[in-house]
């Protein structure tokens, strides 16, 4: 029994991706696929299960490239990004084997920054000035069809799923908020334009989404986990202006903002520290980031792509219809690769990337 409780704990408390990287855009996401969070049971035909996700970030790290760029923090004149967003998700089991998921984030979204106001240069900012841009709404909804590949019923210490989705275009790509100007004779104004690629609630695009999860008892306790998720963004660039209407257009390759894709990847253990009292623990690897290039259609536009790659412990807890879980990867590697407009222009952007995010779970089954 303990085994089998072990290999259900495993795979129940791995349904969440979240997504979390600062000034590069990936979106909070959670990963649909899976038997959910109850670890005592697969899930049944008719069965529903409800799930909340959560994840907070502070990004303020500029890198160029794998390079950290210190001497921004030093000058004050880093981006500051600040995130918490909520995932709401819904599962039902049509079979044993085959499930529908729907999920909608809900995003909190605040950004500190110089340059996109009066400006880094102590000539046009003497006092260093910094206000803030927000962006707070729904995201943009995932539709998800699952799938396990062995007959859960009889693979208890194994199995994996595959998944396969749509990404709705209901989170707004747009968003606008007041950005501060000087002009040159010292009067200050504000103009209305969309925030930072990073900061908006979505991309304006429908994407197709590939999921795979899967379990595998490896001794008495102990389990390995791994799911993963690309999302290809057919939709080369949507209609929110990536220039403000008071500056010169120099690259038009990167007038709007690109649709990118994402991805992201977790492997590692999970140990029944006891599985009496459904107490379960893990510590694993992840990789999460947006592409230079997309698999399908163009990657015009702005846009920062790199990854992250960090170590994740975790907890968790579960009983009969509940589970509770919570991560904290913390960063190891950052990367802010060089985007298409990067390599025709040669040069190579910075992004701002957070040390670590905070990432938790509650589910319920009925």
């Amino acid at each position: 029994m303990k085994k089998i409780f072990l290999a259900l704990l495993c795979v129940g408390v791995f349904t969440s991706i979240s997504f979390g990287q600062g000034c590069v855009a990936v979106r909070h996401m959670s990963c649909s696929v899976g038997t959910g969070a109850n670890s005592n049971s697969m899930m049944h035909p008719g069965q529903w299960q409800v799930s909340l996700g959560f994840r907070s970030l502070h990004s303020y790290k500029h890198y160029v490239g794998a390079d950290y760029q210190p001497a921004r923090e030093a000058a004050g004149t880093n981006v500051i990004n600040d995130s918490q967003s909520f995932d709401l998700g819904v599962t039902y089991s049509v079979t044993d084997r085959l499930l529908l998921a729907v999920n909608l984030p809900l995003n909190f979204n605040y950004r500190t920054s110089l340059y996109e106001h009066y400006g880094n240069a102590l000539n046009v900012n003497p006092a260093q000035k910094r206000f803030g841009t927000m962006a707070n709404g729904i995201g943009d909804a995932r539709l998800t069809a699952s799938y396990w590949v062995l007959d859960p019923l009889k693979h208890m210490k194994g199995n994996f799923s595959v998944g396969l989705g749509l990404k709705l275009p209901t989170g707004d790509s747009k968003a606008m908020d007041k950005f501060h100007r000087r002009a040159s004779d010292g009067s200050v104004y504000t103009i209305e334009k969309p925030v930072d690629q990073s900061i908006q609630l979505g991309d304006g695009g429908v994407g197709i989404n590939l999921e795979i999860q899967g379990y595998q008892q490896l001794f008495n306790r102990t389990s390995l986990y791994y799911n993963g998720f690309y999302m290809s963004n057919p939709r080369n660039v949507n209609d929110a202006a990536n220039v403000a209407p008071d500056k010169v257009v120099t690259d038009e390759m990167v007038r709007y903002m690109s649709v990118a894709d994402q991805y992201a990847g977790r492997v590692g253990l999970n140990y029944a520290l006891a599985p009496k009292a459904g107490i379960g623990a893990t510590l694993g690897a992840r990789i999460e980031g947006v592409p230079a290039y997309d698999l399908i259609g163009g990657s015009d536009g702005f846009r920062r792509p790199g990854y992250i790659f960090s170590i994740e412990p975790g907890i968790s807890y579960s009983t009969a219809k509940n589970t509770f879980f919570v991560s904290l990867p913390i960063a190891t590697q950052r990367n802010r690769i060089k985007s298409a407009s990067d390599w025709v222009n040669n040069k190579h952007g910075d992004a701002a990337f957070a040390d670590y995010f905070i990432s938790a779970t509650v589910t319920h089954r009925f």
